[in-house]
């Protein structure tokens, strides 16, 4: 069964990776950078060999975001990010080719023991089973 797999963060997370820190988001330093790409990496060569890898990517900040609703009139309705109303967003994902909820639950668990600097806020890994192509679990 094919699984989503998200990891959450918000648009201060990503401004502390390039140094600035704010409350719950504090500056990364580039030890700390290199340490969080190379666990990701590790993870993703573990489920690359054990063949349950789909595929996975990190997404840009939500100040590059861009939301496209239908207007009143029928027209769309284009708003550049990022959005006050909106704290957390995706931040990175894998789509996952697992045997049950189990196996990709235990993968989630190691996704969140992901290195990252004191004081940072933490945020849940999201698992969403993928339906099959008749709306099935």
């Amino acid at each position: 069964m094919k699984y989503l797999v998200m990891i959450q963060g918000t648009q201060a997370d990503y401004e502390a990776m390039r140094g600035k820190a704010s409350p719950g988001a504090p500056a990364w330093s580039e030890k700390e950078l290199q340490a969080m790409y190379a666990f990701m990496q590790s993870v993703n060569d573990d489920l690359s060999e054990s063949g349950e890898y789909v595929e996975g990517q990190g997404l840009a900040e939500p100040a590059l975001a861009r939301h496209v609703t239908s207007g009143k009139d029928g027209r769309p309705v284009i708003t550049d990010g990022p959005y006050g109303e909106t704290k957390e967003v995706l931040a990175g994902f894998w789509i996952l080719d697992c045997e049950n909820l189990e196996r990709v639950t235990e993968i989630a668990a190691r996704i969140t023991q992901c290195p990252v600097p004191e004081g940072s806020t933490e945020y849940p890994v999201v698992i969403r089973p993928i339906l099959d192509g008749g709306g099935d679990v």
